[in-house]
């Protein structure tokens, strides 16, 4: 876990060296622009293999699931959710690079190394060409990613039904055993516990009550990209609901997400003018928590509790705490040279404390994480941190990672990086390129965390780029 996306930013080696001679044919087959790319010789050349972990994968339309004028069953419209989205990760893919090879090819028209000298009305011919047909490349990415979006939100829904129904089952199940002999009771629970899901497991184990004292903190609840003037982003911190929206003069503020009438929680409501609508009654907040409007009734002097708020370099933060604010938030962003590529958020059921030890122990890595970015990765006999400066921050022995902890629960580090699955270097300072991760775990409740990720590189800028690139970071981040 403690490097997240470090295989995301190693699976996509673009190719950054100056490419070859081509001559490109377009053709369309099914309503899609299809490119075959010929070298000097008129050989085929082989465009996806510098990026083959990310778009070699199976064509899933002869996979369909036969079932048109049938009735599905939960489980059979599962299978048809998944391949949905299975086909739109395919044609998302296939989109991206679609883009990328005209990205080359208008380098390629610029190279001002090209062998063969071009005017400048060639040049704008061509450069007009390529405009229209990234033009519609980017017209496709959108379609695809709507596709995307619908498909994501169809398997959810599957997924709760399909969860619901194995619940039901297990209760069933239950019930039986009680009339059933005690070997026979002991079989059939062993299979019930077969079929728990994952998300099930209890991975939290013991969990010690909050200290009081480590509310009194500044604590990074979203980022600043994901809080628009009139949307709102729920959030639970110490078992309490949150909310946070934007004010009128753009501030962002956090008050309880519960409305004072009949509670509510408001952030099924909209933000109308700076103030939070409660979709019930209609009843209006403002950032500090002050009930300005109560339609239909005489309006009475009502207020709902509110958290100190501010935003700072990119994101949102609350002082949850009983004692005053600091006057000073700790600074979060990259070391100069480094461009931020992804901000995720994800929602984890695990305790923020045994979360901190996960992305604090890298010795558990070549274990755990084969599958992602610790593929390859030997077991060394010694696994060491070296703390020179405090306590708090330091260095990994025989890792080129640098690592610090932040309290009250802020994880960074710098990962020395060369290709895929691949580890450079003794130190992070014997490394050309560089990996910067920021972790933010905020203890909603004692099994559940808010992780918002942060991942910079000190290369490869044109990946800020490319379309879909957000979803492929999350892709990654989950598998890890």
């Amino acid at each position: 876990m403690t490097a997240i996306a470090t295989a995301a930013a190693l699976s996509l080696p673009i190719s950054l060296y100056r490419p070859a001679k081509i001559n490109t044919k377009k053709s369309v087959r099914g309503g899609f622009r299809v490119f075959a790319l010929f070298g000097e010789e008129g050989g085929l050349v082989d465009k996806k293999s510098a990026w083959s972990t990310l778009f070699d994968v199976e064509d899933p339309r002869s996979k369909v699931p036969q079932c048109k004028g049938k009735f599905l069953d939960v489980n059979q419209a599962l299978e048809v959710a998944r391949y949905d989205i299975q086909y739109c990760d395919w044609r998302a893919r296939q989109d991206v690079l679609t883009i990328m090879l005209l990205h080359e090819k208008v380098v390629e028209v610029l190279n001002p190394l090209a062998r063969d000298y071009k005017s400048i009305g060639t040049m704008k011919k061509e450069l007009a060409e390529l405009q229209e047909d990234l033009a519609q490349a980017h017209r496709q990415v959108h379609i695809s990613e709507a596709r995307v979006a619908t498909a994501l939100d169809k398997l959810a829904y599957m997924e709760a039904l399909v969860n619901d129904r194995l619940l039901q089952d297990r209760h069933t199940s239950g019930t039986d055993q009680t009339c059933a002999s005690p070997s026979t009771s002991k079989q059939s629970l062993d299979i019930v516990k077969g079929k728990l899901p994952r998300k099930s497991l209890n991975v939290s184990g013991p969990v010690q009550p909050y200290n009081t004292r480590l509310k009194n903190f500044w604590f990074p609840v979203a980022f600043s990209t994901d809080l628009k003037d009139d949307t709102m982003v729920p959030f639970d911190c110490f078992e309490e609901p949150w909310v946070i929206f934007r004010g009128k003069d753009g501030i962002p503020g956090c008050v309880q997400n519960t409305c004072a009438h009949r509670a509510c929680p408001l952030h099924l409501g909209s933000v109308n003018e700076g103030r939070i609508q409660c979709p019930y009654h209609g009843w209006e907040y403002s950032t500090d928590g002050k009930c300005e409007k109560m339609p239909s009734t005489q309006l009475r002097n009502v207020k709902i509790k509110s958290l100190p708020c501010f935003e700072q370099e990119g994101m949102i933060w609350i002082w949850p705490g009983d004692e005053p604010p600091t006057a000073t938030i700790p600074c979060l962003l990259p070391p100069s040279g480094f461009e931020i590529h992804a901000e995720i958020v994800m929602e984890l059921p695990i305790e923020h404390g045994l979360l901190l030890d996960n992305l604090l122990d890298l010795a558990h890595a070549p274990f755990t994480h084969t599958s992602t970015f610790a593929k390859g990765w030997s077991v060394p006999s010694l696994v060491k941190f070296l703390t020179p400066a405090s306590g708090l921050q330091g260095y990994w022995d025989p890792y080129p990672i640098d690592m610090e902890f932040r309290p009250p629960c802020m994880v960074l580090s710098t990962i020395g990086i060369s290709k895929p699955g691949k580890l450079e270097g003794q130190n992070t300072r014997q490394c050309a390129t560089h990996l910067h991760q920021l972790h933010v775990c905020l203890p909603s409740s004692r099994k559940k965390t808010r992780l918002l990720y942060r991942m910079s590189l000190d290369f490869a800028s044109v990946l800020k780029h490319v379309p879909f690139m957000q979803y492929l970071w999350r892709h990654f981040a989950e598998q890890v």
